[in-house]
């Protein structure tokens, strides 16, 4: 096991209590002053575009990222950051469709919106469906990726590191809410470009420039677009079945999303979607590339979940290690917080004020907020654990398959709901349970029951997520056609949005152009 733990000077602990002192000044100052229920969820409607786009991307780059784009980038070079460079046609996507109609109707949830549409039952289901969710593939995932990667430096047990997380995580959730977690984000977002960025050069250093990079590795290392045998990412799995998952994380998600809501203007969430979408660019300089420069200074790895450790351990000088931890504390505390923070938002705004105590106070509602929180940790803790005992599974494949399974039905119904006018209150609701129960049941029979990697009758988990999703989308159409809704609802395509600035068209278009670019230099 690499382990830096023998490695920690005096200076690599000054380094991480120091950073842990400036995060609590960080949370105790921005929770210092709050008035109002709303403010605790959402930053009271105050946050500015580069707030939103750093608290997106911390909450989307968690420590699974740092460990499993370096194992995909040392087995099979820069394939996987099409799933990053791809999403920006979904993150405009909820940015131009999506983001004015949830601003519109100032809703603090997801599920808000959809009961809005289409009643109290639809908002409880997907308010449930949500929390299932939020609690899998957020809280439970991240946390074991993250302990799985703190296991690696320090050596010490799964169950401690993960406490030890959550805790963390949960206090800031607790204490500060959205506004708090979003100004740390900031903070976190900057060490972790400026510490990957240093890990990067120093591994291009190593193996003797910019050039190695090509003339060291296969060919294939460096192509975005693989053929259709290819077993692991062929291009149509990519092209078909990697929407419905985007659809469904960028713009239905309440982690992902809740910044937005919490935007000062309709401008101003825009803008931040787009600064998210830039910030993904750099996927590959700061995380694959240490993946194929690990696989350029150590073709031998055993294991190649190691790599980003193996990089760490001997490429960082002695008194640079507490970097490390500082990074994975920042990173783990965004994505942890940020999804604390959504799951209590649903369940106290979509399940305690609508069923339980519809007369909650101030006080009462955020109260419930932090229970939920405290709730969340301890759920969380022990699904880590028990993922903890499932062994010989491709991390990265594992997050994008879970998410593909889970994404069919919140894809579909989201779509038809703002596309199609004629969406049926009945449809939805069938989508939701119906579709619920058959994605998740197809998922576990993929991933426990009949695992692929031993029954060869599956299709690529891309392709089974895609074929669900238009099963489902048929099926919501012919409903919604045999059945129509007898009582009209409030449709999104009847609000009255606001339009679309020129510096948000503009700053699309750069974007566009530049990701034209880049596919077509790694095509």
């Amino acid at each position: 096991m690499n382990t830096i733990l023998q490695k920690l000077t005096f200076l690599d602990y000054l380094i991480v209590v120091v950073y842990l002192f400036i995060l609590l000044l960080i949370g105790l100052f921005s929770s210092k002053k709050k008035d109002s229920g709303l403010e605790h969820f959402l930053a009271d409607k105050s946050l500015s575009w580069y707030s939103i786009g750093f608290n997106m991307w911390a909450t989307n780059v968690g420590p699974s990222l740092l460990l499993a784009f370096a194992t995909v980038g040392y087995t099979t070079g820069i394939v996987a950051v099409n799933f990053d460079w791809y999403a920006f046609v979904f993150l405009f996507l909820l940015a131009v469709v999506f983001a004015p109609r949830y601003l519109s109707l100032g809703v603090k949830t997801l599920p808000e919106f959809m009961g809005i549409h289409f009643g109290s039952r639809t908002q409880t289901i997907l308010a449930w469906y949500s929390l299932v969710k939020m609690l899998i593939s957020w809280l439970s995932l991240g946390l074991f990726a993250g302990g799985f990667l703190v296991r690696q430096i320090l050596g010490i047990p799964m169950s401690l590191s993960i406490i030890v997380l959550v805790s963390l995580a949960g206090l800031f959730a607790y204490t500060g809410g959205l506004k708090t977690i979003a100004k740390i984000n900031i903070f976190q977002m900057i060490l972790l470009i400026l510490v990957s960025a240093l890990l990067t050069f120093l591994g291009i250093q190593k193996i003797g420039g910019i050039d190695a990079l090509f003339t060291s590795t296969p060919e294939s290392y460096w192509s975005l677009i693989r053929p259709s045998s290819d077993v692991d990412y062929p291009w149509y799995a990519i092209l078909l079945g990697y929407p419905v998952a985007a659809i469904a994380f960028f713009c239905t998600d309440q982690a992902m999303v809740q910044s937005v809501l919490g935007a000062k203007s309709l401008k101003q969430g825009q803008l931040g979607i787009n600064f998210i979408a830039w910030l993904k660019i750099l996927s590959l300089p700061l995380f694959i590339l240490t993946g194929v420069i690990c696989y350029i200074l150590f073709p031998n790895l055993e294991d190649p979940s190691l790599a980003y450790m193996t990089m760490v351990t001997n490429l960082f000088p002695t008194g640079m290690n507490g970097l490390v931890i500082v990074v994975l504390i920042a990173v783990l505390v965004g994505t942890i917080g940020s999804s604390l923070n959504s799951l209590s938002t649903v369940f106290t705004m979509d399940l305690y004020l609508k069923h339980i105590n519809p007369t909650a106070t101030t006080k009462e509602i955020i109260q419930t907020g932090r229970w939920t929180v405290i709730v969340g940790c301890i759920i969380a803790v022990l699904m880590a654990l028990a993922i903890d005992e499932i062994r010989g599974l491709n991390l990265f494949d594992i997050f994008q398959s879970i998410l593909g399974f889970i994404a069919p039905p919140l894809a579909a119904v989201f779509l038809l709901a703002v596309l199609w006018k004629s969406t049926s209150r009945l449809a939805v609701n069938t989508l939701l349970t119906f579709g619920a129960f058959l994605s998740l049941g197809v998922g576990i029979a993929y991933l426990w029951v009949f695992p692929s990697k031993e029954f060869d009758f599956w299709p690529h988990y891309l392709m089974i997520s895609f074929y669900i999703f238009v099963l489902l989308m048929v099926i919501g159409v012919v409903i919604s056609l045999l059945y129509p809704s007898t009582i009209q609802s409030n449709n999104t395509t009847e609000v009255k949005l606001e339009k679309t600035s020129t510096i948000v068209n503009i700053a699309w278009l750069l974007l566009l152009v530049t990701m034209i670019v880049l596919y077509v230099v790694f095509w």
